[in-house]
């Protein structure tokens, strides 16, 4: 890999994403750990050669940005012409993906409550909530007591029991 920063080890793919392209690809296929470092390799090679012609091209048209043409021009001038229409069909699932994220943030935006009142709402909503788990701590507070309560009531009850059972026992003695 011929690369101008001479820092290769930071310019590769993760390893994780490559294995699970893999698996997705060929599932029923056991795949080498050197064989996964060449894939790793190669696909860090290819990015690294079609960026580099994309930027090239981009240059020779002054712009100072790579745009999806410069990369499928790239494509083109290397000879993997073959793949430029599923890029093209990848970029603009691209192009969907982002354009509902989009909306989907300004779905908030279009609700057309000022974000003052949303906060408000918000706030309400939060003391609520904090209310009902007051109550629920207090209800569970209050059947904790009475529960104590009834334990001291049997055990006093079972106390006196035994205290009335052992005076009648003295009782049956002394009668004796």
């Amino acid at each position: 890999m011929a690369s101008s920063s001479g820092n290769d080890d930071d310019l590769t793919i993760p390893r994780a994403a490559i294995n699970k392209m893999i698996k997705e690809t060929l599932p029923n296929v056991r795949v080498a750990n050197d064989a996964r470092e060449l894939v790793v390799n190669c696909c860090t090679e290819f990015i690294h050669l079609i960026s580099s012609e994309a930027n090239e091209i981009c240059n020779k048209s002054d712009k100072k940005t790579i745009s999806p043409e410069h990369v499928i021009n790239a494509l083109e001038s290397l000879g993997f012409a073959s793949y430029i229409t599923e890029v093209k069909d990848v970029l603009q699932e691209c192009k969907t993906v982002a354009l509902k994220r989009r909306k989907a943030s300004s779905r908030l935006e279009n609700l057309g409550i000022p974000e003052e009142e949303l906060l408000r709402q918000q706030q309400e909503l939060f003391a609520k909530a904090r209310q009902q788990q007051a109550e629920l701590a207090q209800q569970e507070w209050l059947q904790m007591q009475q529960a104590a309560q009834q334990a001291q009531m049997a055990a006093a009850s079972a106390s006196a029991a035994q205290q009335a059972g052992s005076s009648q026992d003295e009782d049956e003695e002394e009668d004796m």
